[in-house]
């Protein structure tokens, strides 16, 4: 779809793409942003093969670089199974001294119109400050709980299965065999991302070269990965090795329960570790009904993927509904406008039509349900959307379930 974008306001930035010379000044930026010192030249090498060419953008104060933004190439796992092209966004921020002047809103605007350009049905990103995002369309799309549990309390019940086999793997071990299972698991539910090469120099390469990073995975009776965990241990907290330490997990993948079990096991008996903290794992995750104790486990609800629908019409005949009547639901994009209209949702499909609305929802709004996180009755009764018809919210809440909980379970 040929998106057209509502025109910027006049601002003292000029707005482009960043040249591969200027790849270095785009990473220093970012990091200033987040209070953080510039990568020296051994982990520069490494952190430039985390930015696709053509995909970096700068906001420029005269010929200083003061904002910028990029992304990596991705694509969405939808309710019903389809796939489609997204835009994983990261490495965001603008400099102190020029905040609050338009030069994020030029950057975003940018890059949402580039994404357009490419064919991305979606911009997604992880939100430091998600204040920011809602006004240029950005919905909370998946919701997640960081996990953390008392090794010493957590034993497993006896009836609770095993599947295989985990093994620690070394660092180039991990660099080829995760990248060829990760697709095998990706299919489990919707919310789930593809994984570039790029992830995986920011996600694993990076992280095992430059601090220790271990990477352990799951193999079935087959000797096949169909799970793994990367996770970084944490430092004694004094010299007397009988107090444990801790470690994060901050990649938990599983192709089933079981697996996700095992893995669970192989955490939580790993010597001389007090605690273990599991960051975004899904909302259903059963742990403290595995567990003698449930008490354990210490769980925090938190956002996960913001999501930025930037092909309303494909997005919305892409994915699956549930059973319900039809609803004609009224999308309202004030950036990208080509999406503003109404469509005729129903578990037959999705198509334009000029019939009435019952619902009237912004762009940002339908980022919260489209994978349905979030159900449309909730965000009428707060005033998120509007209902014409408040008897289509039951039909539009069935529509818009699924059967799990999206999720997508990879930082960036």
């Amino acid at each position: 779809m040929t998106q057209t974008l509502v025109p910027a306001r006049t601002t003292e930035f000029e707005f482009r793409a960043v040249e591969d010379a200027e790849l270095r000044v785009a990473n220093d930026v970012f990091r200033e942003a987040l209070h953080d010192e510039p990568l020296d030249d051994e982990k520069w090498a490494s952190a430039k093969r985390t930015y696709e060419p053509g995909r970096t953008f700068g906001a420029f104060a005269g010929p200083t670089m003061v904002g910028t933004t990029t992304s990596l190439t991705s694509s969405l796992a939808l309710p019903g199974g389809a796939v489609l092209p997204m835009a994983a966004v990261t490495a965001v921020g603008v400099r102190t001294d020029h905040r609050r002047r338009g030069a994020l809103t030029g950057l975003v605007r940018l890059q949402l119109a580039e994404c357009a350009a490419a064919g991305e049905v979606f911009a997604t990103l992880h939100a430091s400050q998600p204040t920011i995002y809602g006004r240029f369309g950005y919905g909370l799309g998946t919701r997640t709980r960081t996990m953390r549990v008392r090794c010493a309390r957590a034993r497993m019940r006896p009836e609770v299965p095993t599947a295989g086999t985990v093994r620690l793997l070394t660092k180039d071990e991990a660099l080829t065999l995760l990248p060829e299972a990760y697709p095998r698991l990706r299919p489990a539910r919707a919310g789930m991302m593809g994984r570039s090469p790029a992830w995986w120099v920011l996600g694993y390469e990076r992280r095992m070269e430059h601090g220790y990073f271990r990477a352990a995975a799951h193999h079935d009776p087959d000797g096949v990965v169909d799970g793994f965990v990367g996770y970084r241990p944490g430092p004694f907290p004094s010299d007397d090795p009988r107090v444990g330490a801790s470690i994060a997990v901050l990649d938990f993948m599983a192709a089933t329960q079981e697996v996700a079990t095992d893995l669970w096991r192989f955490l939580l008996g790993i010597d001389l570790i007090e605690e273990v903290t599991v960051y975004v794992r899904p909302t259903d995750d059963p742990l403290e009904a595995m567990l003698v104790d449930m008490f354990a486990v210490r769980s925090e609800p938190d956002d996960e993927l913001w999501t930025r629908v930037v092909d309303v019409p494909t997005a919305l005949a892409s994915r699956t509904y549930g059973a319900a009547d039809p609803v004609v639901v009224e999308v309202v994009d004030p950036l990208l406008p080509d999406n503003s209209g109404r469509y005729l949702i129903s578990p037959h499909g999705t198509d334009r039509t000029e019939a009435r609305p019952a619902l009237t929802m912004s762009v940002e709004t339908l980022g919260w349900v489209y994978l349905g996180a979030w159900r449309p009755s909730d965000l009428a009764s707060i005033g998120r959307l509007t209902a014409h018809d408040p008897a289509a919210l039951p039909a539009a809440d069935r529509l818009f379930a699924t059967d799990r909980p999206a999720w997508c379970g990879s930082l960036f």
